[in-house]
């Protein structure tokens, strides 16, 4: 018998539409063009210029409310973001060089 083929999206593959990530993550579709506005998401665009999030923006989103309900502002989550995501990018690094040398 044949494997099932696995269809499921990778994490950073933008398949939900505005609609449908603004229900999974809890806020309104204007909030989500907002964080967009303030650049604290950025989702994939089809060819026709459809916004489409991925697994990755959704968590992305979920952080992003998580600080503004603990009533960070926009700017700071912004900054928030950009130094997590700087670390996230050291640890990478780290661990590939750590691998590397053995």
């Amino acid at each position: 018998m044949a494997a099932p083929h696995d269809n499921t999206p990778s994490a950073a593959q933008g398949v939900y539409a505005i609609s449908v990530a603004a229900e999974l993550a809890g806020i309104g579709v204007q909030t989500l063009r907002l964080y967009e506005q303030h650049g604290l998401i950025a989702p994939a665009r089809s060819a026709g210029g459809t916004r489409r999030y991925s697994g990755d923006d959704l968590h992305r989103l979920h952080r992003i409310t998580t600080l503004t309900d603990e009533g960070v502002n926009l700017t700071a989550v912004a900054r928030i973001l950009e130094l997590e995501d700087v670390v996230a990018s050291l640890r990478a690094e780290r661990d590939r060089l750590r691998a590397k040398r053995k």
